[in-house]
């Protein structure tokens, strides 16, 4: 295909594809239209970052695009290419009959990036798109750390699933309490977009591009990405508004961006949304804290508190969150990057522990061989179309982007759609933990959870 990527890049490095594409004029909605299914296929495809499809300002007798695609690497984009179906709808969009298309596509590496100083968050809109990143960035973990929980053995390893499923519902809070704090300043909480599932492994949103979120059991493999992705920030670490080192300073940017807006166009000028849409209550089984209403620059800082804490643990010098533990009410809580450095050592803080002492108190029993040995970051590709598995792995992104679609109306001002997604929370375990028990075709492992994203036209 002449209008394709056929040369590999030869590069391990991030790459961006820029296509030009040139369409008359009045083919330039069905041109949208197909473009948008072409790029639905290429999203899915692991090592893709983020694309974009940008049209001119200025109109004229042809209908100009420019197609802009992030990828993590030159290595996955020639693995991409060469996917059929990709292959195939891109193929019938230059076969289409009503659309004449000429195009010119390129491959580039970043040879100079420039960025604002600081990452600075100067307007009420870009706190409203660092907030939007914040719900994409707390949903991200979720998916791991789903794959992680329920490829555990609960007989065998009851003190792990305690561990990451105490962690899972944390974040699930903390996704709440991001969509409170984006509803606060007049945003629109998405969930239910391609964006929150790109294939995988792909980087952390908006995050150090080095960080690879994978779809592993647990393990020490899921243990070292569970570090990495809650490591604490260093004391006196800068706010870091995109493109962060750590979680702490990406909200650390977003508190500094909220103090600023308040200061200088006044609270009121600042937190416009309803408080209809706040969500009051969000309590998971399994996990501490609580969700905050945001209607106010203090309500606000309690949120972020709330999402920092239970992460890296208070004042970033002390491996406990504050609140009391879960499943031992006789206990303080640690911080879920500690929380994983127990299961990592197999032993728990105890009172007098820091993070430079680690963890000296009773033992854990950690058995990592009570695990099911799921196929790291399985996609529905790797199987024939109508076989046992991929049925299975389908009809478990059904599930899931249903759960996605019921947390966005919930978050968009029906705060009562909650309650639906506890029975569909309860299907997502189900059928996650039956394609776990599912041996592969080969034998040499079990299927897994692919998280794909189905657009919902096809969740019938």
């Amino acid at each position: 295909m002449s209008h394709s990527l056929e040369s590999s890049t030869g590069t391990s490095e991030p790459v961006v594809v820029i296509k030009n594409y040139t369409v008359p004029a009045d083919e330039a909605e069905h041109f949208v239209d197909v473009y948008r299914e072409n790029a639905r296929i290429m999203s899915a495809q692991p090592g893709f970052v983020r694309s974009r499809l940008h049209r001119p300002l200025a109109g004229g007798p042809d209908a100009r695009f420019v197609h802009v695609a992030e990828w993590s690497s030159g290595t996955d984009l020639d693995r991409a290419v060469v996917n059929a179906e990709w292959r195939a709808s891109l193929q019938r969009m230059f076969d289409d009959p009503s659309l004449h298309i000429t195009s010119e596509p390129a491959s580039y590496r970043v040879v100079v990036e420039l960025r604002p100083s600081g990452g600075a968050i100067e307007t009420v809109e870009d706190l409203r798109r660092h907030l939007q990143w914040a719900i994409e960035l707390e949903h991200a973990t979720i998916p791991p750390y789903l794959c992680a929980l329920y490829s555990l053995d609960p007989g065998r390893n009851a003190e792990a699933v305690q561990v990451v499923g105490s962690v899972l519902a944390e974040e699930m809070l903390h996704l709440a309490l991001a969509a409170n704090l984006l509803n606060a300043v007049g945003g629109e909480p998405r969930l239910d977009a391609p964006e929150l599932l790109p294939g995988y492994p792909h980087p952390l949103p908006h995050g150090d591009r080095s960080l690879q979120v994978q779809l592993v059991p647990f393990g020490a493999e899921a243990l070292e990405l569970f570090l990495r992705i809650e490591q604490p920030a260093a004391v006196g670490a800068p706010p870091e508004a995109d493109e962060y080192e750590t979680i702490g300073q990406f909200y650390a940017a977003i508190e500094a961006g909220i103090r600023r807006l308040c200061d200088e166009l006044g609270e009121d000028a600042v937190f416009t949304g309803d408080p209809a849409r706040q969500v009051g209550e969000f309590h998971l089984r399994g996990g501490g804290g609580a969700v905050v209403p945001v209607h106010d620059l203090k309500s606000a800082l309690a949120a972020l508190t709330e999402i920092t804490e239970q992460g890296e643990g208070a004042a970033r010098t002390d491996v406990w969150d504050g609140d009391r533990d879960v499943f031992h009410p006789e206990r303080d809580e640690v911080a879920h990057y500690y929380r994983f450095q127990e299961l990592k050592h197999g032993r728990r803080y105890q009172t007098g522990d820091t993070p430079q002492s680690g963890p000296t108190g009773e033992p854990i029993v950690v058995d990592f061989d009570a695990v099911m040995p799921m196929r790291p970051n399985p996609r529905t590709t790797d199987h024939p179309e109508g076989s046992e598995i991929r049925v299975a792995q389908e009809r478990f992104n059904v599930t899931y982007c249903l759960l996605l679609q019921q947390l966005e109306e919930a978050f968009n001002g029906e705060p009562a759609r909650l309650g639906a997604t506890v029975g569909t929370m309860y299907q997502v375990k189900a059928q996650a933990q039956a394609l776990m028990a599912t041996p592969l075709e080969d034998g040499t492992a079990t299927a897994g959870p692919t998280f794909e994203y189905v657009p919902p036209s096809r969740r019938a």
